[in-house]
């Protein structure tokens, strides 16, 4: 199920809720990064990392890379805003 909107989204999401032609070009470019060997080999390496924890289907924050390669917790606001344009 997918999560309820917020009411007060942040910048990209009250655009892309205001814009839906930039929504469905950045859904393709999603799914096309998404589809990616290396960027699927992240996710199941950050999966399974989070299994380890025990914060696997909690919520809660995301682990996040650090420069060195260690994973550390760390809000999924601040995670995903820094590494959102490394497309």
């Amino acid at each position: 199920m997918a999560p309820r909107p917020v009411k007060n989204p942040r910048q990209s999401a009250a655009f892309y809720r205001a814009n839906s032609d930039a929504r469905k070009v950045k859904a393709k470019t999603d799914t096309a990064f998404n589809a990616k060997a290396e960027q699927m080999a992240k996710r199941r390496e950050l999966a399974k990392a989070r299994r380890a924890k025990g914060m696997m289907g909690k919520g809660g924050p995301d682990l996040s890379h650090t420069k060195d390669g260690k994973l550390v917790k760390e809000s999924a606001s601040s995670n995903r805003a820094r590494n959102r344009g490394k497309k």
